[in-house]
């Protein structure tokens, strides 16, 4: 199933590929929609990245499992939105909706002061009529709280007064209590959410982004940079 994996270079000068490389990062604050769109335009702003160079994807991390569907039972393990046929439900799993993306370790302070703009002045999620675990505030990294980027995420958290705690994985909601769960992103990984879910308009009523943006959930699919999860989807 589609993750989000650093980008290593082979042969590269250890100093040159420690500067080049990429690392796995996820960032959740309530519903998945409205924080991809805000990492895209971070992504945009910070390495002026293009279309296609853009790799924000709406999914769900900080499980302690995976699901199966039953009827392909050779297949990857799965973790999958709320679904009639029931299947590796992420809710039921444990894991809460993020956003992953591949980004260079030294831009990763500018990523963390953008996640900690998307909470309200009371240091918590906006969109409090989500409630439950799916929707706690979560951030995975590399390493996690004994990891070398843990550093930048607790300056731009302290700035907003908002505690790190170090997640153990199905951790509960962080409504109301003004804290972030901080998960090892090499032991709790992201997985990819629906095609349907990718590019989607906010939580809010109005909440309507550009054309374009929208248009590059279709755009993405034709061009195969966007692929489906095994998981129920609608594309």
């Amino acid at each position: 199933l589609p993750c989000l994996f650093s980008i290593g270079l082979m042969g590269a000068d250890p100093a040159i590929a420690a500067e080049t490389s990429e690392i796995p990062v996820y960032f959740g604050v309530g519903c998945f929609w409205h924080v991809q769109h805000e990492f895209v335009e971070a992504e945009r702003t910070i390495l002026k990245r293009d279309e296609q160079q853009l790799t924000a994807l709406a999914g769900y991390a900080g499980g302690m499992n995976v699901g199966k569907d039953p009827t392909r039972p050779g297949a990857p393990g799965l973790v999958c939105y709320h679904n009639f046929q029931q299947i590796a439900d992420y809710g039921k799993l444990g894991h809460g909706e993020v956003v992953g993306l591949n980004i260079p370790p030294t831009s990763f302070a500018g990523f963390a002061t953008e996640y900690f703009k998307l909470f309200d002045k009371g240091g918590d999620r906006p969109d409090k009529g989500d409630r439950g675990p799916e929707y706690r505030s979560l951030v995975g990294l590399p390493g996690g709280m004994e990891g070398p980027y843990f550093s930048d995420l607790k300056a731009a958290a302290d700035i907003r007064d908002i505690k790190l705690v170090k997640g153990k994985g199905n951790d509960g909601d962080t409504l109301g209590k003004k804290m972030v769960w901080v998960m090892d992103s090499t032991v709790f990984p992201f997985y990819q959410g629906e095609v349907y879910h990718q590019y989607h308009d906010g939580f809010f009523p109005g909440e309507d982004y550009p054309r374009d943006y929208n248009g590059l959930q279709s755009k993405f699919t034709r061009s195969g940079k966007l692929d489906t999860t095994g998981c129920p989807d609608v594309i």
